[in-house]
């Protein structure tokens, strides 16, 4: 099913190892890696044979970072064109822009992030460059104890990619993630661990035993739709302004959950059992699913974006209607009025 010239996928257990396979480069990336990469964490939202993914290197090193032999614009981009940020927003899925302009490892890390799997990154050896940014978008990063990570953008002259700016901060704070990429140090494994990047440190040869374990521990047991939801609502919910934001969507996914699989694993409570969950990715994903988007609409409201957006609220509304009035928001409440005595006497102070 998934036959690749830089990339290796075996599949057991319901865990796909996914090994990056230029161990003669030392994984270096590439374009056509990249585009590997994006077809692999695409087509496996549809394997119901695979429940995790864990992403490790071929040889001694995880990936050494983008390949500098290569001809021309080593990343890959058109430089002839002057794109704007409007071009962007507006033409994202232009091939002119998708191709030769799109930064190759964040289309990489867009599609782990889309992902309905657990991905967890094995990192046995030197992760360097897009070798660190890639593993941002993953749930786990597991490390060698001889593995080294470096953001090293600054001393090529670039900046760092694959969203990182994003992902990085939320995972080890802002003020860690500017010094690693002012510094543009290369970490050990240690420091890494210390400053929160990585789950655990292990040798080198118990790495992927680990990272088995580990990843059987996340599926064994359960609902494959419940994984899948969970994953998507973590990392998107934690990002919305609003804890309601959140609420409509946990309220849509209880709503589809709880009569399927919700309801064999109260039953399996009730019983003294194991459940026996039977929903499926993605034939089994609740109806909001693809209509919640992968993407932010842009500026312009195309059509797909605005029938996307009213797909969600309509689904919102059909399943929360019967629930109580929202309460009003923070800026309707009629606050008390101030006494006038205070008033004067604290007239400079009161916005």
């Amino acid at each position: 099913m998934y036959d690749y010239q830089t990339l290796s996928v075996a599949k057991a257990d319901r865990i796909a190892t996914l090994t990056l396979n230029r161990p003669d480069q030392m994984n270096a990336f590439t374009v056509e890696m990249s585009q590997e990469l994006v077809d692999f964490f695409t087509r496996v939202n549809d394997d119901t044979e695979v429940g995790a993914i864990i992403v490790t290197g071929a040889g001694k090193a995880f990936c050494a970072g983008m390949d500098l032999s290569t001809g021309g614009n080593v990343f890959g981009l058109a430089e002839h064109q002057e794109p704007t940020l409007e071009d962007i927003r507006e033409r994202r899925d232009d091939p002119e822009i998708y191709r030769g302009v799109r930064d190759t490892g964040g289309l990489v890390t867009l599609s782990i992030f889309n992902c309905t799997k657990p991905v967890i990154a094995a990192m046995n050896g030197a992760a360097v460059g897009i070798g660190a940014t890639m593993t941002l978008a993953m749930d786990f990063r597991i490390a060698s104890s001889k593995a080294r990570i470096g953001f090293v953008f600054g001393r090529i002259g670039i900046v760092p990619e694959a969203c990182s700016s994003w992902f990085l901060p939320r995972l080890v704070g802002i003020q860690k993630a500017l010094e690693w990429c002012y510094t543009a140090d290369i970490l050990d494994a240690q420091t890494a661990l210390d400053g929160g990047l990585l789950k655990s440190v292990h040798e080198p040869e118990q790495l992927m035993a680990e990272a088995r374990t580990f990843a059987l521990s996340l599926i064994s047991n359960r609902s494959a739709v419940a994984v899948a939801l969970t994953r998507q609502m973590l990392y998107r919910n934690s990002a919305q302004p609003h804890p309601f934001n959140a609420h409509e969507i946990d309220s849509l996914a209880v709503f589809y959950t709880s009569r399927k699989d919700g309801r064999e694993g109260v039953q399996a409570f009730l019983d003294k059992r194991e459940a026996d969950f039977t929903a499926q990715v993605p034939d089994d994903l609740p109806p909001f699913y693809k209509a919640w988007g992968k993407y932010p609409a842009s500026r312009r409201h195309d059509a797909t974006g605005h029938a996307n957006h009213v797909r969600v609220r309509v689904a919102v509304a059909t399943a929360l209607r019967t629930a109580e009035p929202s309460p009003p928001r923070l800026g309707q409440l009629r606050q008390p009025p101030v006494p006038r005595c205070y008033r004067r006497r604290h007239q400079n102070h009161i916005a």
